[in-house]
């Protein structure tokens, strides 16, 4: 990325810094973050609340807005009043939804052009509202922040998880270690792959956080270092791997009962099957009964096949079931005592005994598994109505303090990553959510003692009080030091400050996590989704190239270098296959959609046009081979943006430089391939002289 020397910016020609005026409905916890992040755009930002602020999170908010006018947003003179015809974008951030769709009806009856971010948790209505109204985004903080305490309870080692179409992506956080294959083997750059990106790498002698984005491409990774990436799992793949494996799993199957070993296994499986089955008394009970009325089954179906050779072995079998089942006199019933000698001398003394047998022992035994069934069906139709509740794990899970909105959001995205997880709350909550997890309803400081805590992976404590968010995560940490602490805040100081305090808490501030996600959506980003590492919101932005857009006529690696993103998906236009982590060699035009990953800082930039300056510039000194020098112009065109005339001009009057200054990365990378075409080529700082 670029080098510490490359901080300055530098406005893209022919665009212009311009102030857009915004305005903000609503000076809540939210509504006050998304003043002070669009005032960071360079916005002029005006806000109607009914009230003056009581509650300043922004410590200097006055003085942020251009104007506070006091009234209700839903009426149409309040909003003349604030200038909405002149306004690009209004965001309705009071906690009230009727409130904010209603004033979203307002402004768009004022301005038919005004950008609409509503606050909105009316998923179905905000789909309806955006094809109705166009120009119309909603959100909801509580299922903004939710993916943020989901991937924080999981563990460092996994910062994020999204998913675009049907790719699946992660966002890794990875020590290296001694034995790693990449340690002291690979440089930086070499990590970039088809299906991964490098974002952060830092080192021992790392002082102060990098920013987003920017690594040396030429370092080495040594033991300790910490890396950051991307990369794409595409779920096709998976299904087909488990295809295989079933396919494999089958094929050796039959190979096993080709040879017999079947058989063998299952011999020496018997003992065991039978222990286990000990303490199952019924079950026990229910496979005796079953296989001896089997046994005497087939034993009279071949005893009558015998004594009755004229009858055929399906009255037979069906006979001696009819004799299980209680019918003795069903078949026997017309031979009594005046029944005439030579008739009853037709079937033997022994056979009817025989048959009475049957009889009595097929009573006996099938009236033993008609009881059993009864009783398994009663059994199951109270269980039906009992309230159950799973088991509290023993080991490496969660505890989710808090099941408001956020704690059942965050526990549903929990179960989606099969994390085993236990609920505490000490109100009564809904009988489905009851029995999806493991819950307590009781005292906080008495639940505390019942959920394993020693042994779990981390603690998430989402209640409505930032006290008492910090109050139990101090209760946490007295009983288990090693415990993970993840606690929600609405207050981006109170964040900063408690952060400071208390190392070992990770701190969540929904206000401020949310409030970028409704400052980028003001200026038109579609927003997919977004994670967080080292105190910095990651959001997923799609843009949709447009003419006069900043992005317009760029490469992707003027775009990832000199803004600071991460382009992780292009397509050129709709019904062109996408390019999963693309190649910055490619050109954006009019209709492209590319997808990146940035923070505000980066979209800020974008915003304005400001880049970062071209600081190193490419001396190309000699060819070694006549074929090179063709190559080599073609390189330097397709890496560098150049015109291929230029190119050509300067492999054909070697040595020289080339005239335009790059990005270190995008520098290194022209070095790299005219190296491997056998030109040999230097990086310097660029000079205007």
């Amino acid at each position: 990325m670029v080098s510490s020397s490359e901080t300055n910016y530098q406005p893209v020609e022919n665009s212009q810094t311009k102030l857009d005026k915004f305005l903000v409905c609503g000076l809540g916890s939210l509504g006050q973050h998304c003043v002070a992040i669009l005032k960071e755009y360079g916005a002029v930002v005006s806000a109607i609340d009914l009230e003056q602020p009581k509650n300043l999170q922004i410590r200097n908010l006055l003085n942020l807005l251009e104007n506070l006018f006091i009234g209700d947003c839903r009426e149409a003179s309040v909003l003349e009043q604030a200038n909405i015809s002149q306004c690009r974008t209004i965001i309705l951030a009071t906690g009230n939804e009727r409130v904010n769709i209603e004033a979203a009806f307002a402004a768009r009856l004022l301005n038919p052009q005004v950008r609409l971010v509503i606050r909105s948790d009316k998923q179905n209505l905000n789909q309806l509202l955006s094809q109705t109204l166009g120009n119309f985004i909603a959100f909801e903080p509580n299922q903004i922040s939710a993916s943020g305490f989901a991937v924080a309870a999981l563990g460092d080692d996994h910062l994020g998880y999204f998913q675009l179409e049907e790719h699946q992506f992660r966002v890794v956080k990875h020590q290296i270690q001694m034995h790693d294959r990449w340690c002291n083997q690979l440089h930086i750059h070499e990590l970039n792959t088809q299906h991964r990106r490098v974002l952060h790498h830092t080192n021992a002698s790392s002082i102060l956080p990098k920013e987003f984005h920017q690594w040396e491409p030429e370092a080495k990774l040594r033991p300790d270092d910490t890396i950051i990436y991307i990369e794409v799992k595409e779920q096709l793949q998976s299904l087909k791997k488990v295809a295989i494996k079933r396919q494999h799993n089958w094929q050796q199957l039959w190979q096993e009962v080709a040879f017999g070993k079947v058989w063998n296994n299952f011999k020496h499986k018997i003992p065991y099957l039978w222990r286990k089955l000990h303490s199952y008394q019924s079950l026990r009970v229910a496979i005796i009964c079953g296989l001896t009325i089997l046994f005497l089954w087939c034993l009279g179906t071949i005893i009558y096949i015998l004594n009755y050779p004229e009858s055929n072995i399906v009255e037979a079998f069906y006979g001696t079931a009819v004799l299980l089942l209680g019918g003795y006199g069903d078949l026997f019933g017309d031979i009594n005592f005046k029944t005439p000698p030579e008739k009853a001398e037709h079937i033997p003394g022994w056979l009817r005994l025989f048959s009475l047998g049957l009889t009595l022992t097929g009573v006996g035994f099938v009236g033993v598994l008609y009881a059993l069934l009864t009783d398994a069906l009663l059994s199951s139709r109270f269980q039906f109505f009992k309230s159950y509740q799973p088991l509290i794990p023993v080991k490496n899970h969660v505890v989710l303090i808090g099941l408001n909105r956020v704690g059942q959001r965050v526990a549903a995205l929990l179960e989606e990553f099969k994390q085993p997880l236990v609920g505490i709350s000490n109100t009564a909550l809904d009988a489905d959510f009851f029995h999806k997890i493991p819950l307590i309803i009781d005292n906080i400081t008495d639940a505390l003692g019942r959920v394993n805590l020693a042994n779990s992976k981390s603690v998430v404590v989402v209640t409505d009080d930032d006290m008492e968010n910090l109050e139990i995560a101090l209760m946490v940490h007295a009983q288990s030091p090693t415990t993970r602490v993840i606690i929600r805040t609405y207050d981006r100081n109170f964040r900063d400050n408690v952060a400071r305090l208390f190392p070992y808490a990770q701190v969540i501030c929904t206000s401020a996590i949310s409030a970028e996600v409704f400052a980028a959506a003001a200026f038109g980003e579609n927003i997919l989704s977004l994670f967080n590492f080292d105190s910095q919101t990651i959001l997923v932005v799609e843009y949709a190239i447009e003419a006069g857009d900043t992005l317009n006529g760029l490469l992707l690696a003027e775009v990832a270098y000199g803004y600071g993103v991460v382009p992780i998906l292009y397509q050129s236009f709709k019904r062109s296959p996408v390019k999963l982590m693309p190649s910055d060699n490619i050109q954006l035009a009019v209709g492209d959609r590319l997808i990146v990953l940035a923070n505000t800082n980066s979209l800020q930039r974008i915003e304005r046009g400001e880049m970062y300056n071209r600081t190193w510039q490419v001396e190309i000194e000699k060819a070694l081979v006549q074929d090179a020098i063709f190559d080599g112009a073609n390189e330097i065109s397709i890496i560098s943006g150049c015109s291929i005339g230029t190119a050509r001009k300067l492999m054909d009057n070697l040595p020289g430089q080339l005239p335009k200054a790059l990005y270190k990365q995008q520098a290194l990378r022209l070095v790299r391939r005219l190296t491997k075409l056998r030109v040999t080529a230097r990086l310097k700082p660029f000079s205007d002289n």
